[in-house]
């Protein structure tokens, strides 16, 4: 790679562009933009597609891509940057819900790139030749900021000074959460909160998933499950629980409803080719997508929030927003099509596969996609070319609402899809995953990838999303969360039940979560000083001990701030793990109130870690703070701590 010569903060960085960039608002820090031609790295033009490439030596890791599947060292695989609604979070899969474009090499040289580019991106990364690394754009109009630095955590530092500031949720955030899809009536809620009282296990929030609302509409309420919501919000509130309701991106196509007609007036929602309103079939059936690349629409769709924080509510999650398409009336009609076809007919291998992808494609299909316009500043623009920045503009089109009328840190805001910029104004959680063992890994080997693109307030379903969890994957997987800065429980309609007080032995719950509440004040502070360091509350362990053949290599433990390293048990029936330490440490085991602590050598261990409790070290020379345990975050002591190390 050429030597960088515009000097940064942490190192040297420069700006190139080519054609006509979409102006997604990811940097905010200004670049005298350089031409294509002085690109540090091979690069070509072909069939409308820009694409370069640079060798890696066999020992370097490549870090980054925020939100995607497999491991912290993303080498050997090939990846998509491309918003995907897709519950599946297996090996297999290329992309998730974001699009997270900053890739990071360390070894002998360190650099990082960052590709400001929201349609398609293939990053092939020591998948085809294993020595190389050939990132695809799927078009020609994009900036490419390129970092350089001694070693990682300077390159991340720098990259995260030109995306701006991490956001900060409300202090009750770091509470524990507990969703389901769905609570759908104020007797749910109530019977939620009563179960985890009588349990005596904090808790701060309860969410309201699709069901609250009247037909799945937007901003709406059904009164019929939750009367009188707004006095019922007020309720809540005086017991220091935060009722936290979804939003969808789709909205209901239905006369009378004040949000669609206005969108129909205004010609807010996005149109096909031809001028008419895009349609597309998601929870409520048809609705109108708004086109979120309009700042005049932004600012309509963030101030209909006010709907519901009139009534009181002071934090939500948008979902579904990558777009998800479930089917458009085209699609649907075809498969309809075929399928009346097929009837009375002997169908072979392919003629039955051919009938059964007809409808399996119906959701999120590209030909879809590709017949949705957005109007970019009076020019109407194709999907394709900014399909990854859909959801992030619906969210920025809140957090900005938010901020604007209550200030910062006031309201808590995470979404499901993500592009780099939104972090200024809102956290995410990654998506629909299983209750599976893999997944607690996977939760954990995404964190610092997340961290690196900004994204601080983050987290995973804890338990699982979909399928039927087991009473010991749900303690372990509490167990990382006691460390996320969301810490939610979540599942799917038709799953089994898995709040804590479902399970027996209700205490093993209560000693978890109640370490997680002992934590707050020490990682609620990590969080704020990582957002305004620009720094990272995750670190692989590579970052800290560069020269450590295992430390690189270990992909299953991580340090946190300053003081700590973590390494949940992620195996079924484990009464334990192995631990690689770095260099001499104190081994903590929290449960509840108590506390045990051991010295330990650098070098392999084997600790006994029960169901009960929470596995955390402790750097040499180091303190952590811990408070008494409340049942809500407004009740914790953060003055009075006690220090473990």
């Amino acid at each position: 790679m050429k030597q960088l010569q515009n000097k940064g903060v942490y190192g040297y960085g420069e700006k190139f562009t080519l054609g006509n960039p979409i102006n997604t608002e990811a940097v905010i820090k200004q670049f005298d933009s350089l031409s294509v031609d002085k690109f540090p790295f091979e690069h070509k033009i072909e069939n409308g597609k820009f694409s370069f490439e640079f060798n890696m030596n066999e020992n370097d890791i490549v870090y980054g891509l925020g939100e995607a599947p497999r491991g912290i060292n993303k080498r050997g695989w090939v990846y998509e940057s491309f918003c995907a609604d897709d519950p599946f979070h297996t090996e297999t899969k290329s992309s998730l819900y974001a699009a997270h474009n900053f890739l990071m090499l360390s070894g002998e040289k360190n650099f990082g790139i960052f590709v400001d580019f929201p349609a398609k991106i293939r990053w092939d990364i020591g998948y085809s030749q294993t020595d190389k690394t050939v990132v695809t754009l799927n078009g020609e109009d994009f900036d490419i900021y390129i970092l350089d630095g001694k070693k990682p955590l300077d390159i991340v530092h720098e990259f995260r000074k030109i995306i701006g500031k991490s956001y900060i949720p409300p202090f009750w955030a770091f509470g524990y959460q507990q969703s389901r899809w769905s609570y759908e009536t104020n007797d749910a809620v109530d019977n939620v909160i009563d179960s985890y009282n009588k349990a005596q296990i904090p808790l701060d929030c309860v969410y309201l998933d699709i069901d609250y609302m009247e037909r799945y509409k937007d901003f709406t309420v059904d009164s019929k499950k939750f009367p009188e919501f707004a006095e019922y919000v007020k309720q809540k509130k005086q017991q220091e629980i935060h009722l936290i309701p979804i939003i969808d991106a789709g909205v209901k196509k239905e006369d009378g409803y004040s949000v669609y007609e206005e969108g129909i007036k205004n010609e807010y929602f996005c149109k096909t080719k031809d001028g008419q309103t895009f349609e597309g079939g998601v929870w409520p059936g048809i609705v109108g997508f708004p086109d979120f690349m309009q700042k005049e629409v932004r600012s309509w769709f963030g101030s209909k929030y006010k709907t519901l924080t009139d009534m009181g509510i002071d934090g939500f999650w948008n979902d579904m927003n990558e777009p998800a398409i479930f089917y458009t009336q085209n699609g649907l009609d075809k498969a309809l099509e075929k399928a009346e076809a097929a009837k009375g007919k002997n169908l072979d291998l392919c003629d039955f596969f051919a009938l059964k992808d007809a409808f399996t494609g119906l959701s999120n299909n590209s030909e879809d996609y590709s017949s949705i316009y957005h109007n970019i500043d009076g020019k109407m623009v194709c999907h394709d070319r900014v399909h990854n920045i859909y959801g992030a503009n619906m969210t920025k089109s809140a957090g900005e609402y938010f901020e604007k009328e209550f200030g910062k840190s006031k309201i808590l805001m995470f979404s499901r899809a993500s592009y780099v910029g939104a972090h200024r104004t809102s956290g995410i959680w990654f998506g629909d995953n299983h209750s599976w063992w893999s997944h607690i890994l996977l939760n954990l080997k995404m964190l610092p990838s997340a961290n690196m693109c900004g994204f601080l307030y983050c987290g995973a379903d804890l338990g699982g999303f979909n399928e039927n969890c087991t009473r010991d994957l749900v303690l372990r997987f509490l167990a990382l969360g006691v460390f996320t800065p969301l810490m939610r429980n979540h599942s799917a309609c038709g799953t089994r039940n898995q709040e804590c007080y479902n399970f027996e032995n209700t205490s093993d719950f209560k000693d978890i979560i109640e370490v997680r509440y002992r934590l707050i004040p020490y990682l609620y502070k990590t969080f704020c000083n990582a957002s305004e360091n620009d720094d990272m509350i995750f670190r692989p362990l590579s970052f800290d001990y560069p020269d450590d053949k295992i430390a690189r290599e270990c992909e299953n433990q991580l340090m946190l701030g300053d003081e700590c390293m973590i390494c949940p048990v992620y195996e079924q029936n484990a009464s334990g793990r192995y631990v690689y330490l770095p260099e001499d440490m104190t081994f903590v085991k929290l449960s509840g109130e108590n506390v045990s602590t051991q010295p330990l050598e650098k070098g392999v261990h084997y600790i006994d870690v029960a169901l009960n409790e929470v596995p955390l070290f402790i750097k040499k020379g180091k303190k952590v703070p811990l408070c008494k345990p409340a049942m809500r975050t407004s009740l914790l002591d953060t003055e009075n701590l006690e220090f473990i190390g």
